[in-house]
């Protein structure tokens, strides 16, 4: 990965992941003898949305990217791992299935996994993960097809990275051509941020969690709260452990 203290802005960022996805695609289609790579198609509509993650960083709380449109859309999201922070989760919808591509700019020593939707890995950045360093490795190239339904990105440190280190990235999805870019820009969690939302289910469970003090409720206890904020930071060993 390419440190990100050399870019200006999102934009410079959002070129660098497409100059590098081009030239890992056009390798393969060197070696295969044949096939177009994917780009820009036509006068391209940009938007651009700002958002904090949220305080628990589990996948049920992944940040939304948006959804993944063959020939139409492009996914960009760019942030950071704060020291102590051990991941960082997106989720993702394809609409149909097709071959996707995946591109990375960043700090070294960050980690990619792609999910789908019931937890399982599906592709891995770390070179020790087997199959599923194969499978990012064609990611990479555009040669894994993904199938319609949800998915989750799991950023995180590898292994032998302390856990203080802040660490920058950008990841870039695509499928085939694009005519809308698509840029997130996740911020960390504001202080004081209910990761349950207005969400009343998981407001009663906070509440249940969260009833009488963390030294005598063993929930509380997990969850790493306070008398006064029965919610985790993003460091907690509830956080950990999902």
């Amino acid at each position: 990965m390419v440190s990100l203290s050399s870019y200006a802005d999102v934009g410079g960022m959002a070129q660098s992941l497409q100059q590098s996805i081009d030239a890992a695609v056009k390798r393969v289609q060197q070696q295969a003898a044949g096939g177009t790579s994917g780009g820009a198609a036509g006068k391209v509509q940009e938007y651009e949305q700002s958002v904090n993650k949220s305080a628990l960083n589990a996948a049920p709380f992944a940040t939304n990217i948006g959804t993944l449109v063959k020939d139409t859309s492009r996914l960009n999201v760019f942030s950071s791992l704060a020291a102590n922070d051990p991941a960082d989760f997106y989720k993702f919808s394809v609409t149909s299935s097709g071959a996707a591509t995946l591109g990375t700019v960043g700090d070294a020593g960050v980690r990619v996994q792609l999910m789908d939707r019931g937890g399982k890995v599906l592709a891995d950045s770390n070179k020790d993960s087997g199959a599923t360093y194969d499978a990012f490795q064609k990611l990479k190239s555009g040669q894994m097809t993904l199938d319609k339904g949800d998915y989750t990105l799991r950023i995180a440190r590898e292994k032998d990275v302390p856990v203080k280190d802040a660490k920058s990235y950008g990841v870039q999805l695509r499928m085939g051509n694009y005519s809308k870019d698509y840029d997130t820009i996740a911020k960390q969690p504001a202080k004081g941020d209910n990761p349950f939302g207005n969400n009343a289910k998981l407001q009663g469970l906070a509440s249940i969690l969260g009833a009488g003090s963390s030294s005598s409720n063993p929930a509380s206890m997990l969850l790493g709260a306070s008398t006064s904020d029965y919610y985790a930071g993003r460091g907690s060993l509830l956080n950990a452990l999902l």
